[in-house]
């Protein structure tokens, strides 16, 4: 028979339930042992939870951890978290949107910044407050500068508990005049935050994903293309749970040469 004679903590945050001492286990028998969780503090909190015996091994230690949050906070969701404007044309702009969404009570932002000149937001007056329940739609502008990959972020700060958001932002700036396939496809039925573009080099594939990052319109521009070649495209749909649809149907495009 085993003996639970005594027991100790680590951690102001953690506390034994009801667990009265001694106890006596008989062989093949066992116990619950319930430790209380009441956080003091935000943040990750850890502590230690020991008992001590009559057995071989005395005495049996168990870390325990949680993480204490504020009560009704209220929170800023931003949908989507990143904004791919695909191929855009150096010297014009594209335009996306950002649903930014109040839980748990209204939410004030307070700035935004973007660290890259090629990104820009419209319309957005600060401070702007948005009511519990309520969505704003705000509109983000990619305006290249020259060719080639172009990347920025998006940084809201608010009163909300999970402040600051972020938003990653990405483009391609497209030189006139060279080569280039423009493919556009109708929205999903249901609901999804992007799609991703498939190429191919011959009809039915094997398709290699060529976008970098989700594209969160029906419009891409593949800027990788050869003169005088022959490309199969195809489209999938991406959810919120990062679920990724079929392909859709399968197009054929014939570059031009020179």
């Amino acid at each position: 028979m085993l003996h639970i004679l005594r027991k100790s903590k680590k951690g102001e945050a953690f506390s034994f339930g009801n667990f009265p001492l001694p106890m006596a286990l008989r062989p093949g028998r066992s116990a619950q042992l319930p430790v209380v969780f009441a956080p003091v503090a935000v943040g990750k909190a850890a502590g230690t939870m020991t008992l001590h015996s009559d057995a071989l091994n005395p005495t049996v230690t168990l870390n325990v951890s949680g993480v204490g949050t504020k009560a009704n906070v209220a929170n800023l969701k931003v949908s989507p978290t990143s904004l791919n404007f695909g191929n855009v044309t150096v010297g014009t702009s594209a335009r996306l949107h950002l649903i930014l969404s109040a839980s748990n009570g209204p939410v004030t932002i307070s700035a935004a910044h973007v660290n890259s000149s090629e990104f820009t937001l419209a319309g957005l007056v600060l401070p702007k407050t948005i009511p519990w329940g309520k969505s704003l739609q705000i509109t983000v502008v990619f305006t290249p500068n020259a060719s080639g990959a172009a990347s920025g972020k998006l940084t809201l700060t608010s009163d909300a508990g999970n402040s600051p958001n972020t938003v990653a932002l990405s483009g391609t700036g497209v030189a006139v005049g060279s080569h280039s396939t423009d493919l556009s496809w109708n929205p999903s039925k249901d609901p999804v935050i992007g799609y991703n573009v498939y190429r191919g080099s011959r009809k039915g594939g094997p398709y290699e994903q060529i976008n970098s990052a989700l594209n969160a319109s029906t419009d891409y521009t593949d800027l990788t293309v050869d003169a005088g070649a022959t490309y199969y495209y195809v489209v999938t749909a991406v959810n919120a749970e990062d679920m990724e649809s079929g392909h859709s149907n399968e197009v054929r495009v014939v570059i031009p040469s020179p």
